[in-house]
């Protein structure tokens, strides 16, 4: 057989290929530096890994993640006619995503105590996460956009049903098609009036 040498080319970014020949055994160590050579992301001064992935027992990072799913799920439910949900999922969105920007981390919580000493002023919120803040902000922010959302077409809604309160009482109290369609003369001859008319 043809003798299948690799090229002369580095083998530093290749952990399957063979070591240089002289070289002796080495015990196996993770991989340092480079472009996802660490995948639990730069340690800190005491060696400790940063948080730099998603961390569930986090609760500045849970929040920002359930302030994105509550808004929008908040936003689909406003569109689909189900104000009420909407309304609820908006409020807890809202209220997840600015606990989560401006929240204090668990561990500087927990670290004040009456007898401990004065520490130094450290970031609240997820600028506490360092370079794991930015995809938890995009979610949170996102979450808010979607609250707000949300809570926009809950309240159009239910202006909406207070404007038209007759219309919407004479259609529910409706037993039968014509009847139904007798209540579009209490709606106003507008895009409004076009949007809520009973059709045939």
């Amino acid at each position: 057989m043809p003798d299948r040498r690799q090229p002369d080319s580095p083998t530093d970014d290749n952990p399957f290929a063979a070591p240089p020949e002289g070289r002796p055994d080495q015990p196996w160590q993770p991989r340092s530096g480079g472009d996802g050579g660490n995948e639990d992301g730069p340690k800190d001064g005491d060696g400790r890994r940063g948080p730099t992935r998603w961390d569930p027992t986090d609760p500045i990072q849970r929040r920002a993640r359930y302030a994105l799913l509550a808004g929008m799920w908040g936003f689909f439910f406003g569109i689909f006619g189900i104000p009420s949900v909407g309304l609820l999922l908006g409020a807890l969105a809202l209220y997840w995503g600015i606990s989560a920007l401006r929240g204090k981390p668990a561990t500087a919580a927990a670290s004040t105590t009456p007898d401990a000493p004065a520490a130094p002023a450290t970031p609240g919120g997820l600028a506490a996460l360092g370079p794991a803040a930015r995809p938890q902000r995009t979610a949170a922010v996102s979450g808010l956009v979607t609250a707000s959302l949300a809570i926009l077409l809950a309240m159009s809604s239910y202006a909406l049903q207070l404007a038209y309160k007759d219309f919407y009482v004479c259609r529910d109290d409706a037993l039968t098609q014509s009847a139904e369609l007798q209540c579009n003369t209490l709606l106003p001859n507008n895009f409004v009036g076009d949007i809520l008319k009973v059709r045939q």
